[in-house]
């Protein structure tokens, strides 16, 4: 019998527009409770949809709010796994028997932060958590080391009910030494969620997910928000969300422009299959790649 698991992606707008030049804490609260309720009914509806696995957006429950350097946002970041937010999902994966995967803003203590997403298994447990480890200052607009430290917990992956689940968030993707430590570390599906903007990595966005998934034969879930953020206006979030299987061909796709609940079954059966074909792993030399870590 295929050992089919049926997994979900969401890709949505923010909900309500901060007011420029920085927000207070009661704005900041009314804007995380907005999107955290626009998210409950998407799990909902992806419970109906007989979904197993569901893996938001990158900072799903706020705007992109790197898009400034503004000391309000540190006012966001909660601690995982004691924060409200992990709590509020660890009962809505226990309801809908739902692994669920949560990217959020972690604050671990005072003055030490991390772009972070939890993961939670289909009895409400919290199984850990994968912290960002490539942080970038690629331009204005996006000033995530204003914010995150970067990541110190490694490439973990997390043994869910069912299937083996890693995380690699947004910027991560570019770079293929942690998307082969997951793969090393056991992964079958691996999440990128993610926050990128039409002009900057478009062309990119179905180029290298594939090939990680390809070079290391498992499964990708990659997904990105869509729309424009006011008052920000650092472009617009191309949507494109999707999975793509271990041969690197994506199979489920949403659209550019709208919102949606992507739902694809993946077989796990097939990574053996792939990786019985193309065995990467045996034929690695990692005595030859020792140059890779020097400073």
């Amino acid at each position: 019998m295929p050992q089919v698991v049926r997994c979900g992606l969401t890709q949505v707008r923010n909900v309500i527009e901060p007011p420029a030049g920085g927000s207070d804490k009661a704005m900041i609260a009314k804007v995380t409770q907005a999107m955290l309720e626009k998210h409950l009914k998407l799990v909902d509806e992806a419970a109906q949809k007989g979904v197993q696995i569901l893996c938001f957006q990158e900072l799903f429950n706020g705007p992109y709010f790197c898009a400034e350097q503004h000391p309000c946002w540190y006012d966001m970041a909660e601690e995982v796994p004691n924060g409200p937010t992990v709590k509020c999902m660890q009962e809505a994966a226990k309801k809908h028997n739902m692994v669920i995967v949560v990217p959020l803003y972690e604050r671990e203590q005072a003055g030490v932060y991390y772009n972070t997403a939890a993961v939670i298994d289909a009895d409400g447990t919290y199984l850990g958590k994968y912290r960002k480890s490539h942080i970038p200052q690629v331009n204005p607009g996006f000033w995530e080391k204003f914010y995150f430290r970067p990541g110190n917990l490694g490439y973990p992956v997390f043994e869910t009910r069912f299937a083996k689940v890693g995380v690699y968030i947004c910027y991560d993707r570019h770079f293929p030494e942690g998307a082969r430590a997951l793969g090393l570390n056991g992964a079958e599906v691996v999440f990128n969620p993610s926050a990128t903007v039409a002009g900057l990595s478009e062309y990119l966005w179905k180029l290298e997910q594939p090939a990680h998934a390809a070079a290391n034969g498992y499964f990708i879930g990659a997904i990105n928000r869509v729309g424009t953020e006011a008052p920000w206006g650092i472009g617009e979030f191309y949507g494109s969300s999707y999975f793509c299987n271990p041969r690197g061909e994506i199979v489920a796709q949403a659209s550019r422009d709208q919102e949606e609940l992507l739902v694809c079954d993946l077989n796990l059966e097939q990574i053996q299959e792939v990786r019985n074909t193309w065995q990467f792993y045996r034929d690695r030399r990692p005595e030859t790649y020792q140059e890779l870590v020097k400073l």
